[in-house]
């Protein structure tokens, strides 16, 4: 008898042994919970401070002019095609508009990104990307060395199962929690190593 065969016959053995219905897996645990929309703001602001993140707080008509701030010192930056272009009104700089066209290089060429974002959660201080129009191509949000992400309060949510209900479950999601950073072995704590090394969060108050 070789290894294969072996192998086989454990598994053959394995499956004789097994109970002949289906275990049911009691599932009570809570799947989702409310807190106030200046709770949830509260949490979520402590949260990405905490990370590293800038956060700026203002109402739609001021975004701009947050966003503008956040950019500031940038000269080119990337936007996703379906992104608002009034987002970036006081940006003076070069833009560009992202597509599958866009060579990494040229990504590489940009000194920040400005996107919208999916959902995000209080608890975790969690953004959710999920690829659609205001948020592109993950590689938009991985390559540049800045990422300007803009957040409605209406789409802050609690906790992770509230944040995952809101998803897609077929499309691409990126999950951000501040800055990218890593650590070593003598945890020696390296930023963007494997994304953007700062992260500015223009949370919408009124949107």
């Amino acid at each position: 008898m070789n290894a294969r065969e072996t192998v086989l016959g454990r598994v053959r053995d394995a499956l004789a042994l097994a109970p002949p219905a289906a275990v049911q897996v009691p599932r009570e645990y809570r799947r989702s919970r409310t807190l106030p929309a200046d709770r949830r703001r509260e949490l979520l602001v402590d949260r990405l401070e905490d990370y590293g993140a800038a956060v700026h707080q203002c109402d739609a008509a001021d975004a701009p002019g947050a966003i503008g701030t956040a950019l500031r010192g940038t000269r080119r930056i990337g936007i996703p095609a379906g992104l608002d272009r009034r987002w970036v009104a006081e940006f003076g700089g070069e833009i560009t508009v992202d597509s599958a066209d866009v060579p990494p290089a040229r990504l590489d060429e940009l000194d920040g990104v400005v996107t919208g974002s999916a959902v995000t959660c209080a608890e975790t201080g969690t953004i959710f990307l999920d690829s659609s129009a205001d948020q592109g191509r993950r590689a938009l949000t991985l390559v540049p060395d800045l990422h300007v992400c803009l957040v409605a309060l209406s789409t802050v949510v609690a906790g992770v199962p509230e944040a995952v209900a809101r998803l897609d479950p077929v499309r691409p999601t990126t999950l951000i929690s501040g800055p990218s950073a890593t650590s070593d072995i003598e945890l020696d704590r390296v930023e963007g190593v494997h994304g953007p090394r700062t992260l500015h969060v223009v949370l919408l108050l009124d949107a």
